[in-house]
């Protein structure tokens, strides 16, 4: 498909990217009509992007020919409400192993519930085999939202951070505040799908043993940082109250009795803001009523290349409802929004990567007729 380019000025502010001069961009569109895609990865050593679409597709965009070649394989899914085929990331040897690891939205007895698993991908014959289920998350519920998911990889471990179902109990008995689920909660696997001996709740009775954080609300962002190695994630909040988080082992995130946003339904508070000694932990940044409104984020990824040398270090997050890609500045645990790119067109922006190669900008829009489209430097 021949490639569309539209011009866009960027003009960074704020204190933490004050020495970043304004940068012209391109928008190139590598294919359209992408019936709702959720997640895009590169597959190592090939320039080739993986993307999953929620309906139950895994396709391959083609560097070279920029066609969308459908791969066959992928596993049965709900996709019921906000479920479907979620994630999609190969494995760290990938070029040896040819896994690419998934989460979807799965049915069963009880409703539906959060899948992670693994294939194998045969580029040749354009399927993927050898299909495995790691981990079902527990219990299947009967609502169609709040599956998260993302996965990332480190220190030799998988982690994956899953959505809280959309439990509208905002008391103790909250499930992500149940440590006898995984609902809310980031897991810590090994790449196998076993129960690591040093997960943090290993002997606790009637605690998932998987469990690496909980408290969370709705994950479908993560990120490793590229100098600390932390894995960092946004979530959604409840009508404002949208978070950035850093995450720790045995932390507990606080939701929903610490939460910045307000009640969909009367648009009062619910719970306390986060607090010092409050014995959650907070957020390194996080939006509600009286700032930026809400930014419900999908897809994440820490700026490293040198395509836009003045943005190396930045965050990138797509944004949902406001449709446009979040730019913020990122020092030590400090982050600051810079600017929001992509604002004039009027995409839901559901998942971001930066090209291991060019250092370019790739994302995927949102909906029945999304696109696949890369920022690239206007000179």
């Amino acid at each position: 498909m021949r490639k569309r380019a539209f011009l866009f000025g960027a003009a960074l502010a704020g204190t933490l990217g004050a020495t970043a001069s304004a940068q012209d961009y391109r928008l190139e569109v590598l294919a359209e009509g992408l019936d709702r895609p959720w997640a895009l990865s590169f597959l190592p050593g090939t320039g080739d992007i993986v993307m999953t679409g929620r309906g139950g597709t895994v396709m391959i965009h083609d560097a070279e020919s920029g066609r969308i070649i459908p791969i066959d394989g992928a596993p049965t899914v709900d996709a019921r409400g906000q479920g479907g085929l979620l994630d999609i990331v190969p494995a760290p040897d990938f070029q040896d192993s040819g896994y690419l690891y998934m989460t979807w939205a799965g049915a069963g007895e009880g409703g539906s519930s959060t899948h992670l698993g693994r294939a194998r991908l045969n580029r040749d014959a354009g399927t993927l085999t050898d299909l495995e289920v790691l981990h079902v998350v527990s219990p299947f519920m009967e609502a169609p939202a709040h599956y998260g998911s993302r996965i990332v990889f480190a220190d030799d471990h998988l982690f994956a951070g899953f959505g809280d179902r959309n439990s509208k109990d905002f008391g103790p008995d909250h499930i992500a505040q149940d440590l006898s689920s995984e609902n809310g909660a980031v897991i810590r696997l090994t790449l196998d799908g076993g129960i690591p001996d040093d997960n943090p709740f290993i002997g606790q009775d009637g605690a998932a043993q998987a469990i690496w954080s909980y408290g969370h609300r709705n994950i479908q962002a993560m990120a490793v940082h590229p100098d600390t190695g932390a894995i960092w994630l946004a979530e959604h909040g409840e009508n404002g109250g949208d978070e950035i988080n850093i995450v720790t082992r045995r932390g507990n995130y606080g939701w929903p009795l610490a939460s910045f946003g307000v009640d969909y339904r009367t648009g009062l508070p619910f719970a306390p803001p986060h607090q010092e000694g409050d014995g959650f932990v907070a957020p390194v940044y996080h939006w509600g009523p009286g700032r930026d409104d809400n930014f419900p984020p999908s897809g994440m990824a820490f700026y490293a290349g040198d395509a836009f040398p003045q943005w190396q270090g930045h965050l990138l997050i797509g944004n949902l409802r406001h449709q446009y890609l979040g730019l913020f500045a990122v020092d030590g645990e400090t982050v600051e929004p810079l600017d929001r790119l992509l604002s004039d067109q009027g995409w839901r922006i559901r998942d971001v990567a930066v090209g291991p190669d060019d250092g370019f900008i790739y994302l995927i829009s949102d909906g029945e007729d999304a696109s696949l489209a890369r920022l690239v430097p206007h000179d």
